[in-house]
C-alpha cells in the first residue's frame, strides 16, 4: 500500500464472515461436489483450518463467542435477542485501540445492554444491533432494505419486501430450481461487495472491514446459473438414521426439533413441518444450497480481486469463516441448534502475507470461535486479555505446533425461550435449565443437558453419522463418566476469569492482565 500511513507494520484486516456455511461444503477440504474457486485460492495463500467449530446457535450466540473470545457460559448471550453485556470487550473495540476505524458491511446480530437505554428506545425492539465499536457503512439486516432499494435504482421492478424478494419470480412448485427476480449481479453478496469495493477506494490509511454475508443462510434460492449448477442426485448421501422414529428415539431434544421445524423458514410460503419433505426435495434445496455458496465464493473473489488491485494484497490479513453451519436434511433437519456436528462444523482460512512458512497447509487440530478474537488481535499486534477462553492461532500460521493445544472441541446451545416459554413447557425445565454442552474428541462425543434431561454419547468411530445414543447402555459407562468428567473439568477451567486472573497484594496488583 503506497499511501503514506503512519504504521506501516499495522496490516490491512479483511475479516469476512457467511451464516450458515458448513465446513464440508468447500472444494479444498475435498467435497466431491461444490466448487469453491476463490476460497481454494485463499487457501493456497494461508492456513486452511479444517476442524474448526461454531461455539454456539444461533446467529446472536455464535457471533458472541467469534466477537468476544468467550464461550457461552461466560458472554451469556444464549438466544437471538439475548443482550450483550456491556463489561464484555469484543473484537471491534480492541481494533479500535489497535488504531483502526473497524467498518462494518452487514450485520452483526448483537443485542444493546437495556440497562443503559430507555424503555421507549427503538434499539430494544430488534436482536439486530451493531457489535459496539464498528462504524457500520452499510447495515443489512434480515430486512435487507438497503439492498432492495439498490435494487429498485437498477431497475429491478418488484413491490415484494423480505422474504418474499426472495421467492421464484415465476409460479413454480414448491421445491424447484426457479431463480429470483433479481440476477446473479444483483444478490445482496454482490451488493455487500460493490459497497465494499467502493469504500476501499476511499481508504489511505490500513484499515478494518467486517464484511458479513448473509448467504448461504436461507431463504434457499439463488438466480442462474448458480441455480442449475449442481444436480440433486449427486453428492454424498444425507446422515441420518434410517428413518424418523428411529431418529426421534435418539433423544427427546431430538423429537421435539423435528416436530417443530417448519418448512416456511427456509423456503418462504411453504406450508408444513420439514421432515415432510421427500428426500429428492431435500437434495434440490441442498442443490440450491451449494448454488448459494458458488455465489458467494464468487463475490470473494471479486472481492480478493479488488484488494489487490488497490496493491494491498500483500499488507492484508485475510479471515474467512462461517458464524455457525446448516443441518442440510441431515437427521431429518434443516437450519442450525441441538448437538449434530452439521450445525457447528465450520470453514475457517487464515492468510497473514508475513507468514509463509505454512503457506497452503491444512491443520487438523481441533479449533474454535473463541479462537478468533486472540488470533486477531495477535495478528494486529494488540495485547490479548488474559481471561479470553480462546487461543491465538498465529503459531500455525508460522508452521509450528502449540505445546500446549486442546484435544477436542467444544459447545454449547441454549433452547431457553423467554419471550413465550416453549421449551420450558415442553420439557417442565426453568429457562436456566434449558440448555446443553457439548465435549467432542476424535472418538467419542457426550452431550450433556441441564435439568436433569438424559445425556448423549456416541461412539463416532463405529457410528460417524451420529445416529445410536449409548448414554444408557451398561456397557459404555465408562466412557460416558469419563467425557462428562472431562466436561466438568472444561467448564471449571473457563468460568469467568475476568478478575480471577489478578490479585491485590502489599506489592499491588499481582497476575497477568494480558498473555
Amino acid at each position: 500500500m503506497k499511501s503514506g500511513t503512519k504504521d506501516k507494520a499495522r496490516p490491512n484486516v479483511l475479516f469476512v464472515t457467511c451464516d450458515q456455511w458448513r465446513g464440508d461444503s468447500l472444494s479444498a477440504v475435498g467435497h466431491p461436489v461444490v466448487k469453491t474457486p476463490n476460497v481454494d485460492r485463499l487457501a493456497k495463500e494461508g492456513v486452511l483450518f479444517s476442524r474448526h467449530y461454531a461455539g454456539a446457535a444461533p446467529c446472536s450466540p455464535a457471533r458472541a463467542c467469534i466477537y468476544t473470545g468467550l464461550y457461552q457460559m461466560n458472554n451469556r448471550v444464549c438466544r437471538n435477542g439475548t443482550p450483550l453485556d456491556t463489561r464484555h470487550d469484543n473484537i471491534a473495540l480492541a481494533a479500535r485501540r489497535a488504531g483502526y476505524t473497524p467498518t462494518l458491511f452487514g450485520y452483526t446480530d448483537t443485542s444493546p445492554d437495556p440497562r443503559g437505554l430507555d424503555p421507549s428506545d427503538p434499539a430494544l425492539r430488534t436482536y439486530e444491533g451493531i457489535l459496539p465499536g464498528f462504524f457500520p457503512r452499510v447495515l443489512l439486516p434480515e430486512h435487507q432494505k438497503p439492498w432492495l432499494s439498490w435494487l429498485a435504482s437498477r431497475g429491478v421492478k418488484t413491490n415484494a419486501a423480505f422474504p418474499d424478494i426472495h421467492k421464484p419470480a415465476k409460479r413454480s412448485p414448491e421445491v424447484s430450481s426457479a431463480p429470483p427476480v433479481y440476477s446473479k449481479d444483483e444478490t445482496p453478496a454482490a451488493f455487500i461487495a460493490g459497497e465494499f469495493i467502493r469504500w476501499l477506494g476511499e481508504q489511505a490509511e490500513p484499515w478494518f472491514a467486517h464484511l458479513s454475508f448473509i448467504s448461504p443462510h436461507p431463504p434457499f434460492i439463488v438466480p442462474q446459473p448458480f441455480n442449475t449448477m449442481y444436480d440433486p442426485s449427486d453428492g454424498p448421501a444425507l446422515r441420518r438414521a434410517a428413518d424418523m422414529e428411529t431418529e426421534a428415539a435418539i433423544h427427546p431434544f431430538s423429537a421435539w426439533a423435528m416436530e417443530r421445524l417448519r418448512k416456511t423458514k427456509f423456503i418462504p410460503g411453504a406450508k408444513g413441518k420439514v421432515r415432510d419433505w421427500s428426500e429428492d426435495e431435500v437434495r434440490q434445496i441442498r442443490a440450491l444450497y451449494w448454488g448459494m455458496i458458488t455465489e458467494v465464493d464468487g463475490q470473494l473473489g471479486r472481492i480478493f480481486d479488488a484488494v489487490a488491485a488497490k496493491g494491498a494484497w500483500d499488507e492484508t490479513v485475510v479471515v474467512f469463516m462461517s458464524d455457525h453451519a446448516e443441518m442440510m436434511g441431515d437427521h431429518f433437519s434443516m437450519g442450525k441448534g441441538g448437538f449434530f456436528d452439521q450445525s457447528y462444523h465450520v470453514p475457517l482460512v487464515i492468510r497473514d502475507p508475513r507468514r509463509r512458512k505454512a503457506r497452503g497447509s491444512r491443520v487438523d487440530r481441533f479449533t474454535e470461535a473463541v479462537d478468533i478474537m486472540p488470533t486477531l488481535l495477535d495478528l494486529i499486534g494488540t495485547p490479548v486479555p488474559a481471561h479470553l477462553d480462546g487461543q491465538s492461532l498465529a503459531p500455525f500460521l508460522d508452521g509450528a505446533s502449540p505445546s500446549v493445544w486442546r484435544d477436542a472441541a467444544h459447545w454449547e446451545f441454549d433452547f431457553r425461550s423467554i419471550a413465550k416459554g416453549t421449551a420450558e413447557r415442553r420439557f417442565g425445565l426453568s429457562p436456566r435449565q434449558c440448555n446443553l454442552a457439548v465435549l467432542r474428541t476424535d472418538r467419542w462425543k457426550y452431550v450433556h443437558f441441564g435439568g436433569g434431561l438424559l445425556p448423549v454419547l456416541f461412539d463416532l468411530r463405529e457410528d460417524p453419522n451420529e445416529t445410536r445414543n449409548l448414554a444408557s447402555d451398561p456397557t459404555y459407562a465408562s466412557a460416558r463418566l469419563e467425557m462428562a468428567e472431562r466436561l466438568l473439568e472444561w467448564r471449571a477451567a473457563h468460568l469467568d476469569q475476568s478478575l480471577a486472573l489478578l490479585e491485590l497484594t502489599e506489592s499491588g496488583v499481582a497476575g497477568k492482565r494480558y498473555r
